[in-house]
C-alpha cells in the first residue's frame, strides 16, 4: 500500500500535472479559481467538483492574475504557493497548478478534463475552457452558490472591524 500523498507533492507544473493526467483512470474534473480566503463556498464548489470525477485539478490564479482581474490593491492577501498548499492539503483535491494567465483555457487545453466545475456564477457557455472539454464529450457543471460566502465580503467585513 503506498503512503498517501502530501499537500507538497499534490502542487505541481503545467508538464508534471500534465503527465500526471495522462496516467490517471477514470474521469479527470477540473475546477478554478483565486481560492484566496479559503471559506464554505469554495468547499461545496470543490467537493462537488470532486464527485465529477474520479481525480480533481485545481487551477490556481496566479498572484499577478489576481491583480489583473482586478480584485482590489489589497490582494491576493495569501501568496500563490500558500494557496496552492492550502487547496493541495484538502482530500477532494489530487492536483494542483498555478496558472499565470487571465483565464485557464490553456491549462484546460494542456491538461484535458472531462469535466469543467465551476460556482453559480456562472454560466454554462461563459466558463473558459467549456467548449474545449465539450469538444471533446466533456461537460460543464455549475454548483449553486453557497449563500453569505465570498471573499471580498470577508474582507470589507475584516476592514470594517479592524
Amino acid at each position: 500500500m503506498s503512503a498517501p500523498a502530501t499537500a507538497a507533492s499534490k502542487v505541481r507544473s503545467r508538464d508534471e500535472a500534465r503527465r500526471w493526467r495522462e496516467a490517471c483512470a477514470g474521469p479527470v474534473a477540473f475546477t478554478n479559481g483565486v481560492f484566496d480566503l479559503l471559506h464554505p463556498g469554495h468547499v461545496d464548489v470543490l467537493e462537488g467538483a470532486r464527485r465529477e470525477g474520479a481525480q480533481l485539478i485545481v487551477g490556481v490564479n496566479s498572484d499577478a492574475s489576481v491583480r489583473r482581474l482586478n480584485k482590489g490593491p489589497e490582494r491576493p492577501i495569501r501568496s500563490e504557493r500558500e494557496r496552492a498548499y492550502v487547496l493541495a492539503a484538502l482530500a477532494c483535491v489530487d492536483c494542483v497548478v498555478v496558472f499565470d494567465e487571465d483565464t485557464p483555457a490553456e491549462l484546460v487545453a494542456a491538461l484535458q478534463p472531462d469535466v469543467i466545475v465551476k460556482g453559480g456564477d456562472y454560466r454554462p457557455e461563459d466558463v473558459a475552457g467549456g467548449e474545449t472539454v465539450r469538444a471533446r464529450g466533456g461537460r460543464v457543471v455549475i454548483i449553486p452558490l453557497t449563500p453569505g460566502h465570498s471573499t471580498t465580503a470577508t474582507v470589507q467585513k475584516l476592514k470594517s472591524h479592524g
